[in-house]
């Protein structure tokens, strides 16, 4: 069954995007209850009969990433696609719900609660793909965890926040305990979390010649989290850390942040913080008054990375951006096969990195779904039990905390206007634990 699940994509699919709804491949006695159309799409289906189970996707579908999140849903359809709208025995049918507000441009909390107890509540619901934000997931994660037949799964394609998984520097009292009310894990990750990003970040800083560095971050969970990760990372490489301070994500003017950093001599600017949170204005403020040479150390929060070109412009020339996971270039087997068939699906958009890891999480939760006996709790059991071998990303399993071995991050840098490969990192162990 897995191998089915790994290589159905490549014999299945036509390389169309399919967006039937529910009931257009036939009837059966049941069909799955949909979730809320105040923030879900309406099931997608194309298979025999109606869906048993729907598998959810909790992404911000507005604001300035949109066109990476919304790819992301059809990166997951994809796969469902692929795998005949099936795990196993079992048919799925599928539902987009968004965890964003136009008036925030972003994740809203009161949005992500309301989801979360919409997918407790419809006991059709079978598992979720999500969340993008870390925030968002601190709160999804619990409620999913006391739900009613549960807990339900989560597998989220993006989070990289440490202290949803382990406790460790940068995370918070209570983490990763308060996530988990009933004791049993419900959620993992296929991407590495914060303390590989933040150490990789660090020895990107070192080879690059940046011996002092400022650290900012927007004081949220994934930005204090990612910037904290960085500094111990930079402290235990050596190098010198001439501030580190919160700023306000909605501020008009950065100028005496600016000035501030400069009086300070850093040679690298580390920024723990969202680009949909003013961050184009930021860098354009930085660059300002701190010029071409000091380098910009921007994580994953900073994706897409077009986004930061549409928001700072010529000020974000040469900045690194860094990302868990490997780069599409670097995908072998599986995952080069995928990148080409989705490629193709997207009428020959190169697809955003991030949709090829939410296409990886779909792919293990329809794992654990196949092999499960059709329970919520069956299936989150199951997720800790994927093994997956040469897989989209490689091969995957998740340890008991839901994290995956080892963490290699891709580094990209702005060049001319456009996101080019730099390098990958592969943070040694002895780094990240000090992170």
């Amino acid at each position: 069954m897995t191998k089915r699940l790994l290589v159905a994509f490549l014999v299945a699919v036509t390389g169309t995007l399919v967006l039937a709804t529910v009931g257009s491949g036939g009837t059966s006695k049941k069909q799955a209850q949909p979730l809320p159309a105040s923030s879900c799409s309406p099931i997608v289906y194309r298979g025999s009969g109606s869906p048993k189970y729907i598998l959810a996707s909790d992404l911000p579908l507005q604001g300035s990433g949109r066109t990476q999140t919304i790819e992301m849903t059809k990166a997951v359809q994809f796969i469902l696609n692929g795998a005949g709208w099936k795990a196993g025995a079992y048919t799925i049918g599928y539902q987009s719900c968004d965890d964003a507000t136009a008036q925030a441009g972003k994740w809203d909390s009161a949005k992500c609660s309301a989801n979360g107890n919409a997918y407790a509540r419809d006991k059709d619901v079978i598992g979720v793909i999500g969340t993008f934000n870390s925030g968002c997931a601190e709160i999804i994660v619990p409620i999913l965890n006391r739900a009613a037949g549960g807990p339900v799964g989560m597998i989220s394609p993006a989070n990289t926040y440490t202290g949803l998984t382990a406790k460790g520097p940068g995370t918070a009292a209570g983490e990763p305990g308060k996530y988990y009310p009933t004791g049993k894990r419900n959620y993992a990750r296929v991407v590495a979390q914060d303390q590989y990003q933040g150490a990789a970040d660090a020895l990107l800083a070192q080879k690059t010649g940046s011996k002092s560095v400022y650290i900012l971050n927007d004081k949220e969970a994934y930005g204090l989290g990612v910037a904290s990760n960085f500094r111990h990372a930079a402290q235990k490489l050596g190098l010198t850390i001439k501030g580190f301070d919160a700023l306000d994500p909605k501020a008009s003017d950065y100028t005496a942040l600016a000035s501030k950093i400069k009086d300070s001599g850093a040679q690298g600017v580390f920024v723990g913080s969202l680009v949909c949170e003013n961050g184009g204005k930021l860098i354009k403020d930085l660059r300002s008054t701190l010029g071409d040479g000091v380098k910009f150390y921007l994580p994953d929060g900073f994706t897409p990375i077009s986004a930061v070109v549409e928001g700072a412009g010529a000020a974000a020339e040469n900045a690194f951006v860094s990302v868990a996971g490997v780069p599409n270039s670097k995908l072998k087997g599986q995952g080069k096969a995928f990148l080409a068939a989705f490629t193709k699906a997207l009428h020959g958009k190169a697809p955003d990195p991030y949709s090829v890891y939410a296409a990886q999480a779909t792919v293990a939760m329809l794992t654990a779904i196949a092999h499960s006996n059709g329970s919520r709790s069956s299936v989150t059991s199951q997720i800790f039990k994927v093994n997956l071998k040469g897989s989209i990303t490689g091969n995957l399993t998740f340890n008991a905390q839901g994290d995956v071995k080892g963490g290699p991050v891709a580094i990209y840098r702005i060049k001319g206007g456009k996101s080019t490969d730099y390098s990958v990192i592969y943070p040694p162990e002895s780094l990240v634990k000090a992170a």
